[in-house]
Order: C-alpha cells, then sequence, then structure tokens
C-alpha cells in the first residue's frame, strides 16, 4: 500500500495548486481525480483566457466581494496570498496577461496557460498525479486516511477536498466533496446555483423573447429597500430570461419569489429626456427611445402600452413620465435559474464555523477543504479563483508546518 504524507481529491484550481505548493514544501503528496482532464473549470473560463483573478481585491474589506454565512472567514487566506503573489507566479512563468474590466486579468494567450502552469508546479514539487482515478471510499483510523481508489488503497496523514462544487456537471462536478463533509459529521450550509442566468415563465416572458441575443448596459439591484444589492454591469436577453454579467452577479444575492428591479438606462433621466423631446419633435415615441436604449427594446417596449405607440408631440406628460419611470425602474420576478448546469459557481457548502480560517482544517484532524467547496462564493470577474488559489496556500503551508512538527 502506497503511503502519502498528503492526498488532494480534484485537480482543479485549488487541488492542483495546493498540491504544487505542498509538494514544494517537502510533502510527498497525491492528487487524485475522477475526471480525465485536470482543470476544466480554468479551461472554459473567460471565454477560454481564464479570468484567473480580480486586481481590485482587498483583502480588508473581503466581504464586499464574497458571499458566506460568514462574510469575514475568507480574509485571512486572502490577505496571506493576494492577486499580486499569483502575478508574481504568472511573470516566473513568463505568462502574460491584461486587464479587461473592473479589475478583472486575463490571459492573453489561452486560459491553457494557467493550467501548464500549475502542472509545472506540481512537478517541480514531485507531485503523483492520478487521473482518471476515483476515489470509491474513505476511512480514518489512528491518524491515518485510507482511501479506496481506482488504482487500489492508499495511506496519508491529511485528506485535502478540493473538488469544487455542483456547477456545471457536464464537466465533471459532482457532490463528493460534500458526501466527505457529511460522512465526518461536518456541518453544511444549503448549496445553490450562483453566478447564473435567471429565468421567466414562458407566459410572461414571451413579449421578450424576440430580444434575445441584444445586450445593453443597466443598473440591476435586488432585496429589500433597507439592504439592497447592486451593479452597473451588461445585461443580455435570452430565450427563456436574462443573462450577462449584471444577472450572473445579482443571481448570487437573488432570493426565491423575490423580484429584480432594473435601470435601462441608468446613465441619464429618460423621463427628462422624453418630456424634451415632445418640445421638438415630431417623431414616434420609439423612434426617439432609439437615441437612448437599442432600437429592438424601444419598439419592443412601446407595445406595453397604446398610450406609448403615437408621434412623441402628441403624447401627453402622464404618458411619457410613466414610460420613462417603467424603462428606469423595471420590477420583474424570475420564476427561477438556469440551474447547475449553467451556474458558474455554486453556492454555499462546508459551513465555515467548521473549519479553521488560518488552515482550511476542519474539526475533523487532518481533514481539509479548500476552494468552491466551501461556503465562500465570489463576485464575477476573477474573485472566485483567487480565492481557490489564497484557500489552497493557506493550506499547504499549514500542511507542511504540521508535517515539520511531526
Amino acid at each position: 500500500m502506497q503511503k502519502f504524507d498528503v492526498a488532494v481529491v480534484g485537480a482543479g484550481a485549488a487541488g492542483l495548486f495546493c498540491a504544487g505548493v505542498a509538494g514544494q514544501l517537502g510533502l510527498k503528496v497525491l492528487v487524485l481525480d475522477h475526471s480525465a482532464k485536470v482543470a476544466e473549470k480554468i479551461r472554459i473560463s473567460g471565454g477560454g483566457r481564464c479570468n484567473f483573478t480580480n486586481r481590485d481585491l482587498d483583502s480588508r474589506s473581503a466581504h464586499k466581494h464574497f458571499i458566506s454565512q460568514n462574510s469575514n472567514f475568507c480574509r485571512s487566506a486572502l490577505s496571506r496570498y493576494t492577486p499580486q503573489d499569483f502575478l508574481d507566479l504568472l511573470q516566473r512563468h513568463g505568462i502574460a496577461f491584461h486587464e479587461k474590466h473592473k479589475g478583472q486579468l486575463f490571459c492573453d494567450r489561452s486560459a491553457d496557460d494557467i493550467i501548464q502552469m500549475l502542472l509545472r508546479e506540481c512537478d517541480a514539487g514531485q507531485v503523483t498525479r492520478r487521473q482518471p482515478c476515483a476515489v470509491r471510499a474513505v476511512r480514518h483510523s489512528n491518524g491515518i486516511y485510507e482511501l479506496d481508489t481506482d488504482a487500489g488503497t492508499v495511506q496519508s496523514s491529511a485528506l485535502v477536498v478540493g473538488t469544487g462544487g455542483l456547477s456545471i456537471p457536464k464537466i465533471g462536478a459532482t457532490s463528493w466533496g460534500y458526501d466527505i463533509a457529511n460522512l465526518f459529521g461536518l456541518r453544511m450550509v444549503p448549496t445553490r446555483a450562483a453566478l447564473v442566468p435567471l429565468t421567466f415563465d414562458a407566459a410572461s416572458w414571451a413579449p421578450y423573447a424576440q430580444l434575445a441575443g441584444l445586450s445593453l448596459p443597466v443598473h440591476i439591484e435586488t432585496g429589500p429597500k433597507t439592504n439592497q444589492m447592486g451593479f452597473m454591469e451588461d445585461l443580455l436577453f435570452t430565450h427563456r430570461g436574462l443573462s450577462g454579467p449584471g444577472v450572473l452577479q445579482i443571481s448570487s444575492y437573488w432570493q426565491d419569489k423575490t423580484p429584480i428591479r432594473i435601470n435601462l438606462a441608468p446613465e441619464l433621466s429618460l423621463t427628462d429626456q422624453l418630456l424634451q423631446a415632445k418640445q421638438r419633435s415630431q417623431k414616434l415615441i420609439s423612434n426617439e427611445l432609439g437615441a437612448w436604449l437599442p432600437h429592438r427594446l424601444a419598439e419592443t417596449w412601446v407595445q406595453h402600452d397604446a398610450a406609448w405607440q403615437r408621434a412623441i408631440n402628441q403624447a401627453t406628460d402622464k404618458a411619457l413620465m410613466h414610460l420613462g419611470q417603467s424603462l428606469s425602474s423595471w420590477a420583474l420576478t424570475p420564476s427561477g435559474t438556469e440551474g447547475y448546469a449553467k451556474a458558474e459557481v455554486t453556492a454555499g457548502g462546508v459551513d465555515t464555523r467548521d473549519l479553521s480560517s488560518q488552515t482550511m482544517e476542519s474539526k475533523q484532524k487532518g481533514l481539509y477543504f479548500i476552494g468552491e467547496v466551501v461556503d465562500v462564493t465570489g463576485w464575477l470577474g476573477g474573485y472566485n479563483f483567487q480565492w481557490a488559489w489564497a484557500s489552497a496556500y493557506a493550506c499547504a503551508q499549514a500542511l507542511a508546518h504540521q508535517h515539520a512538527k511531526t
């Protein structure tokens, strides 16, 4: 039976990074994954260029960019491994990158650059990798973890779970990490799809289905007036509902059966513009709206009310004010989301009350959880990858410290 200091289950962002760091700190590390390909979520992220971190992340106020039942839990790891630390690693490997939008950093060439870098880091730490190789059972006795795998049984002093969440099952997502947490009696925060498109029932969405493919910048918000969350980002109409960065962001905060509110022209007062246009124009209202909104949206919107289907100089002030208000505070209630199949991440997971924020070790000695499997969910824009790097680094450092003591 082969023996290792550390067994890492999950060859994704967090798992590979943790393994590489731990290996280079002198530990004998094994990485296992049931999928034939490693790090598929990295490969498909950011349109194939991987939005690997966000330069704007401030660990002192990390709660601003992360959702968790304990919003302060992530601060320790994020303060000890920062976006600049990861950029230093990329530069050592000669990987070119650029900032695209709001601190979001992408590879110039391909997401595969990140994957190959992580594999080289593992090689530098003499990490043993096995995939496809599923773990069929886990046992713990006398301070040793015993794993029954497709390649035989292995033993390790520590077990690191970096298997991600339930999002995008077609690339191999499973509940394995949560199952292990349950096996060892750890508490769980209910999981849900996050950073995910929102859907509406077919009847209520019928007037907008024809707008599929149309995109525009909006302000989108949800929550009660006393605790609103809002984003200024692009929105994308789909056949079934709404997507785009703004919708993905708000989906992480949206609660079932509650409305979202959208300002379709956040940079100006449409009511004022319409009333001014009435004084100088004889164009149809839809044509005037086309100066500030996409024409397809303007044409669709005026169909809501006969008072808007006329020349603007023939409309009443009341009708124009109603039109402006409807576009600047469009309230609608989603029927649901596109689910884990289209979600970029999974919210919820292993309860942080049962984990150390310093080491990522659980209350079950020698059992660690890192990355998405933990109840820490970042905003769109590289925050979740930075959590993967930071939690993995904190874990690897703790493993090395513990190994040195023994």
